[in-house]
């Protein structure tokens, strides 16, 4: 692991929830306003348990991401800062695939919806 590692880099957010040599299992719990530092993910599924407002951002790249409780998407490779833009908290999980292709497309942020 290293300082990329949102578990390390982010701990007041992300615990993992279970891990084996295949997956990892995370869960992300923040407040309206929480903000993350950079930090990186493998290719992912991400379940959100409630619905969320994200401004997600990478050098001088943003994006805003709305998700409704109970979706489950794509989050390909990438590293990003991240902040609760929204009027509620976010609960996820993120289920990282520890042996697949992590090249990561120029540009990517937030989740492929």
């Amino acid at each position: 692991m290293d300082d990329t590692d949102p578990t390390i880099s982010n701990p007041e957010f992300y615990k993992t929830l279970w891990e084996n040599d295949d997956v990892r299992v995370l869960e992300y719990v923040d407040t309206p306003g929480d903000e993350t530092t950079a930090h990186g993910h493998p290719n992912s599924v991400m379940v959100t348990l409630t619905g969320f407002d994200r401004r997600l951002s990478i050098g001088g790249t943003t994006r805003d991401v709305t998700l409704p409780a109970g979706a489950a998407v794509w989050l390909p490779t990438q590293t990003h800062s991240g902040r609760n833009t929204g009027t509620t908290p976010t609960h996820t999980i993120l289920i990282e695939l520890k042996n697949s292709a992590v090249s990561a497309e120029p540009g990517v942020l937030g989740p492929a919806i």
